[in-house]
């Protein structure tokens, strides 16, 4: 096989996994509740707290960006914005990284973290670099949303995608964030509100 034949192999096998390297995301949901009951919602920053550390590691625009991605996706379902006292549901979400171990790809990293949710807040986790020759750890990524009870503060539904973008900013985050929220909410429990058709004005 020629050079540019083989180049040619590479780069075909190389479009094929980038292909298939849409995000999937992962739910789990309550069976007894419906997230039906969510006509209204109003993001849970109640509980939102700051570690001292948070501050030197978070980038809160691309929380901003998270925040916003969500709540054009809930309005796409009919979901209106609503005072706390006023709203049928709460939502929640994350975004950030943590340290993983790895038995198979030995490597050293660090991670962080941070979120917005009912019942609980900003986290963070801070490993070391560390050269051993048995396991590693490594960075892990998550996007995560949450949907609870406003009233009894019950979940509802929880969904995730696992993909890191604490290193990424200006339109690359906001690219990378969208499809995070796009994956997820494609997965949003049949049943729920669907924004209704907009009346055609008369003339």
């Amino acid at each position: 096989m020629s050079t540019y034949s083989s180049l040619g192999v590479l780069v075909a096998a190389a479009t094929v996994a980038l292909g298939g390297c849409a995000l999937q995301a992962r739910t789990d949901s309550d069976a007894k509740a419906s997230v039906g009951m969510c006509h209204t919602y109003t993001f849970g920053d109640g509980e939102q707290k700051h570690p001292d550390a948070a501050p030197a590691f978070a980038n809160p625009l691309n929380e901003k960006r998270l925040r916003e991605a969500i709540q054009v996706r809930l309005n796409e379902r009919g979901m209106q914005p609503a005072v706390e006292a006023a709203a049928d549901c709460a939502v929640g979400y994350a975004i950030g990284s943590r340290l993983a171990l790895d038995d198979a790809y030995p490597r050293a990293g660090w991670g962080w973290g941070w979120g917005m949710g009912w019942g609980w807040g900003h986290r963070n986790t801070f490993g070391s670099l560390s050269w051993e020759s048995g396991p590693r750890d490594y960075r892990e990524g998550r996007v995560s949303v949450n949907l609870y009870n406003a009233h009894t503060h019950e979940a509802l539904w929880h969904a995730y995608v696992d993909v890191d973008v604490t290193h990424l900013t200006g339109a690359e985050a906001e690219k990378r964030i969208n499809e995070a929220v796009t994956a997820i909410f494609a997965k949003f429990p049949a049943g729920a509100a669907v924004a209704p058709a907009t009346p055609a004005v008369k003339s």
